[in-house]
Formats: C-alpha cells, structure tokens, sequence
C-alpha cells in the first residue's frame, strides 16, 4: 500500500521524485512556450456538468470498442517511444493494459520488440510515422502482422519543432562512458531508479528495434530520428496507400482540423485521434477537447473519432465522451504511473481513471458511456475552436487536387 497513489497528480509527484531529471524533463516538455501542452490539461477545468439527483442508475456500463477491440472502458494506451522510466517498459504498460481490459498502443520508437508486446497484450496496435522509404514501411507492416498486431496507428501531429524555451533536457546517443559520467549526479541522486535498473542487469535502451531493417541490427533512436526527419513529407495519397498496404484497422492520429478530418475519412481510415501530440506539435495550436465538437459535427458517424491529450481524471474522459469522442488515449498519465511503481503503478493509474469516469456516469444520470452527450456537458461561450471560416468549403477528394490543394 505504501506504493499507491489517490490521483495521476500524486504519479506524477512521484515520478518527479524517483526519475533523473533529464527523464522527467523529457516527459513533460511541451514546444516552445508549451501553451498547447497547458491548454491541454487547462481546458478540461473550463468544462462543467449538469448532474441529476434522483432517477440514477444503481449499474453503469463502461465498456466501448475502438476499431474493433472490445474496451472495458474508453480508454485506451496511446504509443510513446523510449520508456525509460522503467526497465519493463512497453511490456509493462502493455500487461497492465490486458489486467485492466484495455488496449496498447505501441510506439514505433518503442525501447521492445513488437514481438515481446504483443506477447503481453494482444489487443496491441502498432504505431509508425512516415518514414523512410515505402519498402522500410512495408516490412515494418509485415513484421506488425507476423507479431500480431490488431491495427495500425499512423501519427501525423508532429511539426519537427525542437524548440523549448525552457530549453530540452540533453539526451546521449548512446549510454557510453563519457555520457556515462556526464549524467553521473542526476542518476546518483536518484538511488532507487538506479537500483531498478540494476536489479534488472539493464541500463536504459536507446536502441529503436522496431525500426531495425530486414536482417539488420537495431538504428539507435537518434539515427532514426534523423532519418525520419529527413523523410520526404507524405501526401494525403501516401497516407491512402499506407491504409490499403495495411489493411485493417486504421487510425489517423494528429487531427484538429476540420478539413484534415474529412480528407481521413476520403482516405478510408477506420478512427481518427483528435491529438495535438501532447502540446509537442505547433505551440498555440488549441486543446485536443477545444477542437473536438466541431470535428465531431463535421465528420459524424462516418469514422470513429478518439480523442489525445490532457487526459488527467476520469471525468476528463467523461467530457471527451459527451463532445463526440468514443474513446480517449492516454500518455503521461501512464508514464508517470510507471515511473512510480513499473507495472502495478499503471494499473493504478488505469483504476483511478476508471473509477473517476464510473463516479461521473453517475452523478450524470447514465447506465452508460454510449449516452453521454452535450447536456451533461456546460461549455462557456468561446470555449471551442474551429478553422471554419464564413463561405469555407469542403476540401476536394482525394484523386481530384492537385498539387496546389494537398495537406
């Protein structure tokens, strides 16, 4: 008992205390002035309920699907790369994951073998960014099927922004010697996170094996940042092909426009996230939840619509549910989770969000998640934002543009 925690405030608390500072730096850092990655959080405190005190349901269900994966409730791991918070990484996130129902989303620059994940959590959806050449991205989409994998997620809401006005934590190549020592006192002032990795006979993995090519060793992540930023940037028709090279289920993670979100669906993707990549795209661009009514009235029923970014309480995931989402992903919420306490820290985290969303189902006056809706919801006026302008026009289907009108 002494290891769990009330709240994902209190994980992050924790987490703050037992990583290096660099790591935790890394967790939390948003671009530039992170005014995204604050209005993320933020903007879930401007939202109210309506509840009801009489008629309430004894029995709540909680459980959804997304792209085909039953869900004991709407919430669902969304991909980060480079646990190394813990030595058990993805596949710790991953087990917590299946104990709780729920399904993993597994980074591209994950620190396992996609192998090793899906082994843990078959409910595993492969992440990957465009990169590369279109024969790396179909041996990757053939490794994902031989392991298993039940979708593919590609994240697009990433602007190559490196800039940090509170300036990026320095993070090696690799873990030699001169590193080593250059990072010494940050490690030495966190003994327990240094005895976990040396219990486990590891030191942090700054390799990316899901990128290794065929017959090759792993890139370390550098090397595959490097070639994934040197990639020639994808059109909406390279985003088509990748979906019909997949062939399954299909998420576009990255929208928060109202345009982009209807050429996902003229390229046939199953759902799409409603994600500004955790404040780590364009800073001022809005909260995920602020842009996520008008999408949702855009696009309907046409493509299953989740939602990224800011996820801290269980009624967070209530007001993404009522404005349109039919589930959410959650990131640092997971990772503080596992810094705290490895794999029992996540399912922590995973129960206070589960118990929070049960409590506002609740008080809302549901039986279940499926009819939250606006009226539970009391959104101040100017809370919500739109690039829909007077006289704005649909975008021209895929096939028709031409060059001028891409992206």
């Amino acid at each position: 008992m002494t290891e769990w925690f009330e709240s994902v405030a209190q994980a992050q608390h924790r987490a703050r205390k037992r990583l290096p500072a660099s790591v935790y730096s890394a967790l939390v850092a948003g671009s530039e002035r992170g005014l995204t990655a604050s209005d993320n959080t933020a903007a879930f405190g401007e939202l109210g309920f309506a509840p009801h005190v009489a008629g309430l349901f004894d029995e709540r269900d909680l459980s959804t699907t997304l792209m085909g994966q039953p869900l004991s409730f709407p919430v669902m791991i969304s991909p980060t790369g480079v646990q190394a918070v813990h030595p058990d990484g993805e596949v710790a996130v991953a087990r917590a994951a299946a104990a709780r129902g729920i399904s993993m989303g597994l980074s591209l620059f994950a620190s396992k073998p996609i192998e090793e994940v899906v082994a843990a959590n078959p409910q595993t959806f492969f992440q990957v960014h465009w990169v590369g050449s279109r024969e790396l991205l179909g041996h990757m989409l053939d490794r994902a099927r031989a392991a298993g994998a039940v979708g593919l997620i590609l994240t697009m809401d990433w602007s190559f922004s490196e800039g940090r006005d509170w300036g990026s934590p320095v993070i090696p190549e690799r873990l030699d010697v001169r590193a080593t020592i250059r990072l010494a006192p940050e490690v030495l002032a966190r003994p327990r996170w240094l005895a976990r990795w040396a219990c486990a006979g590891a030191y942090p993995d700054l390799t990316a094996p899901n990128l290794a090519p065929p017959g090759g060793p792993a890139p370390t992540f550098f090397a595959a940042y490097r070639e994934w930023m040197s990639t020639p940037l994808p059109s909406w028709e390279d985003i088509a092909w990748l979906r019909e090279q997949w062939g399954g289920p299909f998420m576009l993670k990255g929208i928060s426009r109202i345009d982009d979100a209807l050429l996902a669906v003229d390229a046939g993707v199953t759902a799409i996230s409603v994600s500004n990549h955790g404040g780590n795209n364009l800073d001022g661009s809005p909260a995920s939840i602020r842009v996520l009514p008008a999408i949702a009235e855009a696009v309907g029923d046409q493509v299953e619509i989740a939602l990224d970014g800011g996820i801290r309480r269980g009624s967070d995931v209530a007001k993404a549910l009522a404005l349109g989402a039919r589930a959410v992903l959650i990131g640092r919420a997971y990772l503080w989770g596992l810094a705290a306490n490895g794999q029992a820290g996540v399912e922590n985290v995973l129960d206070i969000l589960r118990g929070g969303l049960d409590s506002t189902v609740l008080g809302l006056g549901h039986s279940s998640v499926h009819t939250l809706g606006p009226t539970d919801v009391v959104v101040p006026p100017g809370f919500t934002r739109t690039n829909q302008l007077p006289g704005w026009v649909y975008p021209t289907p895929i096939g028709v543009r031409d060059t001028e009108q891409r992206g």
